[in-house]
């Protein structure tokens, strides 16, 4: 049971992050959190820091969460960003001390189309 505050401030993040409330989404910062983005090579060292780019992205953004899986200080968000109408499949992994996030990793992918030779084993997911 000890997992279920991680859980509950994973929730409020993720509805903070739609909501566009900056102030309560980054909350479940340490103030030395680091967020990195391998694909982009960028590390963001600070709580302030990561607001500060957040608040200050250019485009529309929405949020919608397709699972969360984790245990203990380890937590993995699989969500869509939908920038200006275009969906960014995205994997967050949160390392947790303290029942607070100290450091996050994402991965972002682009859709692509299904592959044909594939359709008569697959189903649809249907939209993002």
């Amino acid at each position: 049971m000890e997992d279920d505050p991680i859980r509950t401030a994973l929730d409020e993040h993720w509805a903070a992050s739609e909501a566009g409330d900056f102030v309560a989404e980054h909350a479940i910062y340490h103030d030395d959190a680091v967020l990195e983005y391998p694909q982009s090579g960028e590390r963001i060292r600070g709580r302030a820091n990561i607001q500060a780019t957040r608040a200050m992205h250019p485009r529309e953004r929405h949020f919608a969460i397709r699972r969360i899986l984790g245990r203990e200080d380890i937590w993995i968000t699989e969500y869509v960003i939908t920038y200006d109408g275009a969906p960014s499949f995205t994997v967050s992994v949160m390392e947790f001390r303290d029942g607070k996030v100290s450091r996050e990793t994402q991965y972002f992918g682009e859709p692509f189309p299904a592959a044909p030779w594939r359709a008569e084993w697959v189903d649809d997911l249907g939209e993002t």
